[in-house]
């Protein structure tokens, strides 16, 4: 890692950087110098400054919080055509080096972004890209982009469980492995899971909540999901801990989930659906629960409709979109579902962010021989865009839970899930 990296992974309490020598340009200078700063313009102007090859840095405030050194012409051109994929894309290649706290300096960003209306070109770019499809073959294609990757990359960073989604921590010093358990009985106390009963959970990863679910509430489970990688893993998982006989994995898409349970859980795969999915979805839900089911969807979400950010929609989350709440309703209110309750737990998810991306680095050589200096780089920067989203509130994490509408048998206070 050579010096620009390691200055990612500092304080992000640091407000400062040191001064250097040159004072950035003002209005003027050079062509570039004055595209910079209309990006910067149409950007908000957060508080960091851009240095060229050579030498020259602008600015939008007299104390940044960051620096960008941008290596050569054409990686400013191509910046400036599209900020949102080719800035990324160039650290990614190393052609840009950050100076400071890379989470700051994109919380900085979104921040700034946030306050202002989209510029043109922007509104544009967004109406000409189209995220991959969902159907059943781009299911299977999207998901093998990011998760047939490789198990072991996973196991590297994301900690015991390999539970890839929210976790939940009671207190803000509770360790990773121990909020995902929190997350799970969390989920199941929710669900008021009882012995003897049956799940069946849509998209389950690596397997752990439907290990947690049978293990801790006697629960059977069928847990279905399109990753060859996740279920092999997870199939190895439940022999090993003896919990075959309560728990099955099922090498297939939601769509052809079959049979009737007591309760429907999802956690981390609304996001791989699509909007356009949401009514089909509801009508598989509504066909596996009897007249006293429940269900929980746990979901990566925004405050109103919007594309994820383009540049992990095309390198890392191909297909995804996180929904709204409202565009969420068009799973349940078509096949007459009720609302229960509602969750937001935003700032747990940037918390486990930030351990996830503690343990990437702590691994980043180790990431580096498996795959490439460049796969590094790009994955740094997806973590840190995600935690910078979740803190600024560009993205959500929504637990809803819901019921077929004749269920009377619902809680009345929310004494069962702190008990």
């Amino acid at each position: 890692m050579n010096a620009s990296d390691e200055s990612l992974t500092s304080s992000a309490d640091a407000r400062t950087l040191p001064q250097s020598a040159q004072p950035p340009r003002q209005r003027g200078g050079s062509l570039e110098s004055r595209l910079l700063h209309g990006l910067l313009e149409r950007l908000g102007s957060p508080p960091i400054e851009f240095t060229l090859w050579d030498g020259e840095r602008i600015a939008a405030a007299a104390e940044p919080v960051c620096r960008v050194r941008i290596l050569d012409r054409a990686t400013l051109w191509s910046i400036l055509t599209d900020p949102q994929v080719r800035f990324p894309d160039a650290y990614s290649e190393g052609r840009i080096e950050i100076e400071g706290d890379l989470v700051r300096l994109l919380e900085e960003v979104y921040l700034a972004s946030g306050r202002g209306r989209p510029s043109a070109l922007v509104r544009l770019l967004e109406r000409l890209r189209r995220p991959r499809l969902n159907s059943l073959s781009g299911s299977r294609q999207n998901i093998h982009h990011h998760y047939d990757i490789g198990n072991e990359f996973y196991t590297l960073w994301l900690g015991a469980t390999m539970a890839y989604t929210c976790a939940y921590y009671p207190e803000p010093d509770t360790r990773l492995d121990e909020a995902q358990a929190a997350k799970m009985h969390h989920v199941c106390r929710k669900l008021r899971l009882r012995a003897g009963e049956s799940v069946v959970e849509a998209g389950c990863g690596w397997g752990a909540l439907a290990l947690h679910m049978a293990r801790h509430y006697g629960v059977k489970v069928r847990a279905f999901n399109i990753s060859r990688e996740q279920v092999a893993y997870a199939r190895e998982r439940v022999a090993r801990e003896g919990l075959g006989s309560q728990v099955e994995y099922v090498l297939d898409d939601y769509r052809n989930i079959s049979g009737r349970y007591d309760a429907f859980v999802s956690v981390g795969m609304l996001e791989h659906v699509g909007v356009d999915n949401y009514r089909p979805l509801g009508s598989v839900i509504r066909r596996s629960l009897g007249s006293n089911g429940r269900g929980l969807i746990h979901s990566i979400g925004r405050n109103y409709p919007a594309s994820l950010q383009p540049w992990i929609e095309k390198r890392i989350f191909p297909g995804a979109r996180p929904p709204s709440l409202g565009e969420m309703m068009n799973i349940f209110e078509p096949w007459d579902l009720s609302i229960l309750d509602v969750e937001n737990l935003r700032l747990h998810y940037a918390q486990t962010l930030r351990h996830w991306l503690e343990q990437f680095e702590a691994q980043g050589e180790r990431v580096r021989q498996m795959f490439d200096e460049k796969f590094v780089r790009m994955w740094r920067m997806y973590l840190a865009g995600s935690v910078a989203g979740f803190t600024t509130g560009t993205l959500q994490l929504f637990q809803v839970v819901f019921a077929s509408r004749d269920n009377n048998d619902v809680p009345r206070t929310r004494a069962h899930l702190y008990a």
